[in-house]
């Protein structure tokens, strides 16, 4: 008879706390009761959506995105259809040539039809939800975007395909580099992320660190939700026009992703021969696709421009020259599942189910850092790379290409991936650097895995400077406080600056120039910190802009002393004639050689503006903003912290999280820009997940 006893008081709990989840919301059923979706809106626009069922779910996200992001999701889905120029006009056209000759819209059809049928019903519902909203306001956008409706599941995925393997994992930029029209460009990608085991918590409790550094607007425009429905209750940021968050936290654990740089794009170079190309001693034709577009003109009318690609054995022919034909191999065009793995991860309910998730490979890149309510942490360099010869270092050039016997179809499985749990040092973190800093001393070894998975040492580290300032600011510390975490993760101390400055100040004073002793006075009293209030701040930024950062510094990484080199000035005359050359300028400028940095450095989203925080990440900063000029000789922040979220595994974990930009972009929404003052001022929001918590902070309610 216990048995049934505990069968039924089990439901009967179950009923329980379903009526005081509606009551704390103030609904009068609870929501799988009476089948309702619900959206409560709160004080800073995070929408918490409470839904019967995963595929009501995705409608209500899909309506909540529209709301807040409506113009730009409009714009991301016609550009991932290839239409851009013919919605809009001209400038959209190297969109939409780059989105064709990488095959997007024909292949989407075929991830489409590989969902399952579960993930297929979520897309769809997802996509209903946009169209539900934008049927329901008639006026809610501009004509021009509204053309693009209706937005079909197949829209959603193409989006999903261009943003995961034509951004992040090559992109225009790089595929422009490699065809000889532009220099190698640096494209402000990047993250810091931490995990702290219970042992190096005060609380007991586990932490984790979401950072991602990423471009403040168009396709890499985050936004936050809470996603709760029977199976999954998830916080976090989602890609806009994506319909599952990519990082955040569940009841159980949680997660963040960096960018990783695992040179797994084959770029090749093909022999070209009449008929075609050289291949397996032979002559292989190409593969040949016609495309057409149609962009609009000033005055209504339409012109067509049809082109044609072409495709090889070794991949899409991104540029002929020299009697060679220069190929990419994208590792991840056959893997459909990106979307439902994200998914997984978000109801996974511990390491086990979350590893189970990754075990898939359907995404092709990132380093994760997880962290979870067991105490568990742990790191894994995740990566499709197909199984070849050669180093890293060999894969980021171009390879000679003839025969099929150099082509692997083949990747590294996940048991063959870098990954560390529960390091002896207590904490993880990656700040875009190689697996073996993923914790120190490292516990990590380049020589036990395949030379061509990842880059062999920490001299090759993307943000040097950074990810010293990362590991600096973790190793050797005392247990932490929530609020001392905090204070380290919202650190701008500058890396370069605690370095060099000694140095410029004493040999500043040697000289005994006029301008240089009183730069070598601000540069002495200065922070080192890029907080709006910082003085000497503006004039060291522009000091080692002016050389070029990454050149100021003598000498080479020495693996002996992998936290403090290199060191020293590389060259100390040249350096010094620079910084009485730019003390000048400061002074002329800005009237104040000791200008503070908020008033030289801005942020602006939507109607709001702010003095910056934080600096560029070769200054070593671990707080990032990427900077470019503006009138009246300002800067401003154009990309670098984007989503801070910190979260603490308690019982039901507990989070303070920032969108920096808002959690809107539609241009008169109140929230867009409206949690940029929070970041200026080295604050975070608390995050409200219970139902109390969402009450007392209702800003609005909707029922869908």
């Amino acid at each position: 008879m216990l048995v049934p006893i505990r069968g039924k008081l089990r439901r009967g709990l179950g009923l329980v706390l379903l009526f005081v989840l509606a009551l704390g919301l103030g609904i009068g059923n609870p929501v799988w009761a009476n089948n309702k979706t619900e959206i409560f809106w709160d004080s800073w626009g995070v929408p918490h959506i409470f839904a019967a069922n995963e595929t009501k779910l995705m409608e209500a996200f899909g309506w909540a995105q529209a709301q807040g992001h409506g113009d730009l999701l409009l714009t991301l889905y016609g550009e991932a259809r290839g239409k851009g120029a013919e919605y809009w006009g001209i400038d959209y056209l190297d969109n939409d040539q780059y989105v064709h000759t990488m095959n997007i819209p024909r292949r989407s059809a075929v991830w489409l039809d590989a969902q399952t049928p579960a993930m297929r019903r979520d897309l769809e519902s997802f996509a209903q939800g946009i169209n539900n909203y934008f049927q329901q306001h008639p006026d809610f956008s501009q004509p021009s975007l509204r053309q693009v409706l209706p937005i079909t599941a197949q829209d959603v995925v193409a989006h999903v395909q261009r943003l995961l393997l034509f951004e992040f994992v090559t992109s225009p930029q790089a595929i422009a580099s490699l065809a000889g029209q532009i220099p190698a460009s640096n494209v402000p990608i990047a993250s810091n992320a931490w995990a702290i085991a219970p042992k190096q918590s005060e609380s007991g409790h586990g932490l984790l660190l979401i950072n991602p550094h990423l471009p403040w607007g168009g396709r890499f425009r985050l936004t936050e939700a809470q996603l709760v429905a029977p199976g999954l209750d998830l916080t976090g940021a989602a890609f806009v026009g994506t319909p599952v968050p990519a990082m955040g936290f569940n009841n159980n654990l949680g997660w963040s992703l960096t960018v990783n740089y695992p040179h797994n794009v084959g770029k090749y170079a093909l022999t070209l021969t009449e008929g075609g190309y050289e291949w397996d001693g032979e002559v292989k034709s190409f593969n040949r696709h016609s495309h057409q577009i149609n962009i609009l003109q000033g005055n209504g009318s339409y012109q067509t421009l049809q082109w044609e690609t072409l495709a090889s054995a070794a991949g899409i022919v991104v540029a002929q020259r020299g009697g060679k034909a220069y190929t990419l191999q994208i590792p991840g065009l056959e893997r459909s599942g990106a979307i439902s793995q994200f998914l997984q991860m978000g109801k996974a309910k511990n390491l086990e189910q979350f590893e189970a998730a990754w075990q898939e490979q359907q995404i092709p890149m990132f380093n994760v850092l997880y962290g979870d309510r067991q105490g568990n942490i742990f790191y894994l360099y995740n990566t499709l790379t197909p199984v070849r010869e050669g180093s890293w270092q060999d894969w980021d050039r171009l390879q000679p290409i003839n025969r099929s016997a150099d082509l692997n179809s083949d990747y590294y499985s996940y048991e063959q991936l870098p990954k560390l749990t529960n390091p002896h040092s207590g904490w993880l973190q990656n700040s875009n650097d190689p697996p073996w800093t993923s914790t120190f001393p490292p516990e990590l070894e380049a020589a036990d895995y395949p030379p061509n998975l990842a880059a062999p040492d920490l001299s090759f580290a993307p943000a040097l400077l950074r990810t010293q300032r990362s590991i600096k600011l973790l190793e050797n510390t005392p247990p932490l406080t929530f609020e001392q975490f905090k204070q380290k993760a919202l650190n701008s101390q500058m890396e370069l600056g605690d370095r060099i400055v000694p140095l410029l100040v004493s040999a500043a004073k040697a000289l005994a120039n006029p301008i240089g002793i009183e730069a070598a006075e601000v540069l002495q009293a200065w922070d080192k910190e890029a907080n709006p209030d910082s003085r000497g701040a503006v004039l060291f930024m522009l000091w080692a802009l002016t050389i070029g950062a990454d050149k100021v510094l003598g000498g080479t990484w020495d693996p002996s002393d992998p936290l403090h080199s290199p060191s020293g000035m590389a060259d100390i005359n040249k350096f010094m004639a620079v910084l009485e050359g730019v003390a000048a300028q400061v002074k002329f400028l800005y009237d104040d050689l000791a200008v503070s940095w908020g008033e030289v450095v801005q942020m602006q989203a939507g109607n709001f503006t702010a003095p910056a925080n934080g600096a560029p990440s070769n200054l070593g900063s671990f707080r990032v903003l990427t900077l470019g000029t503006i009138a009246n000789q300002r800067f401003q922040a154009l990309a670098g912290d984007s989503y801070l979220s910190l979260v603490e595994f308690a019982d039901r974990p507990r989070a303070q999280s920032l969108l920096v930009y808002g959690n809107a972009s539609q241009p008169d929404s109140p929230h867009n820009g409206d949690q940029l003052s929070l970041y200026s001022q080295n604050q975070l929001r608390p995050v409200w997940r219970s139902p109390r918590e969402i009450k007392a902070h209702l800003e609005r309610m909707e029922t869908l």
